[in-house]
């Protein structure tokens, strides 16, 4: 993973394992077809589950793996990530940059069409910028908009969204002024945080995402039908303008959110991909089933330093250090996984070619001795006789109630910690721990672009992403001088003392970091599975 992450540093990493109620009916045949036979009438129908709801298909709303898997092939932005993980020409066919490296000049195909028949146009993308920036907008995406010029303003209620320098120069070309020189822009607007919106249909009805009868794309596929809770069917979009290139008729995306039950449709003929259940996990890689690619990101913990017992630096850091990484990616997810002792993922570079991660070293690493002399300290500063209680919440999903039952094993054996485990379903956890309502709670993190900065300025004072209550001046200052800095070698340096910062004082722990393990029908070929954690079907096939 190391090396592979590196060659792509220049490149999109680019943004959660969760769920909803599982049905396991989900994806069965329901038009006649045979479990075993996938084509009826000679289409090409790729069968994937989704493991839960979608937020949403409102681009800068769905902003998570249970919506952008699906919105990144229902709708393109101006650039896409080819097969190389590398951004190209998409819906714009090319660009100009001015030779201050700020104002970039898209000119759109003339042949970019929305689904309805209508032209995707310059101001198409004018109103879409700008309202994921809308604070109306409320879209947790919004901070990777902050390297237009007014755009963290407009978000931050300082200012209007007419000093956001994003204009149509005509219907075919979008010009957009940067802060800064951004080497990674043209990776960060291949998220679909950055699709565009037929102005148009949003105007005549601002729900158009939520229902494929009204939903409008200009994505290789189109929403065809949607059974919410259940499934979801997406048909090629004949009016997209690489129409030529698109091989599958049709996609229908499952929504169970049981890996075992996953495996059994899997088993049965009834998906063409699963995840690997990890009671069978050692069996499958011995039988060289499983096939392993890479993702930059992480499975952790946040701590809400609101409330007690988290309020104390002391006591978070006696929890972070009485978890046993090793041991959970070892016996209980048994995918491969590296156990992370860090924030950054490996395998990015710093100006000398040493990895992030290896020069910054390991974060409060398992030491149970350590944890206990910390939990009493914290216990004494807070005149604590007994701890308060804790509980720990997840979203519903077969993986992580294992996790949390062993966090929950690892705190009473190694703190005398007795803690609580409470789960919920995937959107209401989700806005739940944005209100930091949480006490401790599970979270993921998928990189939205190639830089080590991506990860770290998440926990911002008050960011969107940060969701602890935690907030460092210091912290601050280093990540918005990093965003600013050209020297690579200062800006490393930055980023380095920003992480040891955030581990010190300890708001998260982490647990591993991701890669990408599943199962695939041999008869299926060209997913693309960028490391950033979205899939790209554009160039999928099905004998």
């Amino acid at each position: 993973m190391k090396k592979y992450l590196a060659i792509l540093l220049a490149a999109l990493l680019a943004f959660t394992l969760a769920a909803c109620t599982a049905n396991e009916n989900a994806g069965k045949e329901t038009d006649g077809k045979d479990g075993k036979n996938k084509e009826k009438g000679g289409e090409k129908v790729l069968y994937m589950n989704n493991g839960q709801e979608p937020t949403s298909f409102d681009p800068p709303i769905g902003f998570d793996s249970a919506s952008w898997n699906a919105l990144n092939n229902l709708m393109e932005g101006l650039t896409r990530l080819n097969k190389e993980h590398q951004p190209e020409e998409a819906t714009a066919e090319s660009w100009t940059v001015s030779e201050d490296g700020k104002t970039y000049t898209f000119k759109i195909r003339e042949d970019a069409k929305w689904s309805n028949g209508d032209d995707v146009t310059a101001n198409d993308f004018v109103f879409a910028w700008k309202r994921l920036l809308d604070p109306a907008t409320g879209s947790a995406a919004a901070f990777l908009g902050y390297f237009i010029e007014g755009g963290e303003e407009f978000n931050n209620g300082k200012g209007s969204a007419d000093n956001v320098k994003v204009k149509a120069i005509d219907d075919k070309t979008f010009e957009v002024t940067l802060i800064s020189p951004q080497a990674y822009f043209l990776s960060v607007i291949a998220n679909p945080a950055f699709f565009p919106i037929n102005e148009k249909v949003a105007k005549e009805n601002p729900k158009w995402f939520a229902e494929a009868d009204t939903f409008v794309g200009n994505g290789p596929f189109n929403l065809a039908s949607w059974e919410h809770d259940t499934k979801f069917v997406m048909e090629k979009n004949n009016k997209y303008w690489d129409a030529e290139n698109v091989k599958l008729d049709k996609v229908e995306w499952a929504i169970v959110d049981d890996t075992n039950t996953e495996y059994q449709m899997f088993q049965a003929g009834d998906l063409d991909v699963s995840d690997v259940p990890s009671e069978l996990a050692d069996k499958l890689f011995k039988d060289g089933k499983v096939k392993v690619e890479d993702q930059a990101g992480d499975y952790f913990y946040r701590f809400n330093v609101t409330k007690e017992p988290f309020q104390n630096v002391n006591i978070r850091k006696a929890f972070a250090l009485a978890v046993d990484q090793q041991k959970i990616v070892d016996f209980v997810t048994k995918n491969k996984e590296e156990a992370a002792y860090g924030f950054v993922s490996p395998g990015f570079k710093d100006p000398s070619g040493k990895d992030f991660r290896e020069v910054n070293g390991e974060f409060n690493k398992t030491d149970i001795e350590q944890a206990k002399a910390l939990l009493k300290k914290g216990m004494e500063e807070e005149g604590y006789d007994k701890l308060p209680q804790v509980t720990l919440t997840y979203s519903t999903d077969d993986v992580h109630k294992k996790i949390a039952e062993s966090l929950q094993q690892m705190f009473k054996e190694n703190l005398g910690v007795d803690v609580k485990l409470a789960n919920m379903e995937w959107n209401v956890f989700a806005e739940e721990q944005k209100a930091l309502k949480h006490q401790l709670s599970r979270s993921s993190f998928l990189a939205d672009y190639a830089d080590p900065i991506n990860f770290l300025e998440n926990f911002q004072t008050g960011h969107s992403m940060n969701r602890t209550g935690w907030g460092n001046p210091q912290y601050d200052q280093l990540i918005q001088k990093a965003k600013k800095e050209s020297n690579e070698e200062k800006r490393f340096e930055m980023m380095y003392e920003a992480e040891q910062i955030l581990f010190d004082e300890a708001p998260i722990f982490t647990i591993h970091f991701y890669n990408q393990v599943y199962l695939q029908n041999e008869d299926v070929s060209g997913i693309v599975r960028h490391p950033v954690g979205y899939h790209e079907l554009k160039w999928a096939d099905k004998k």
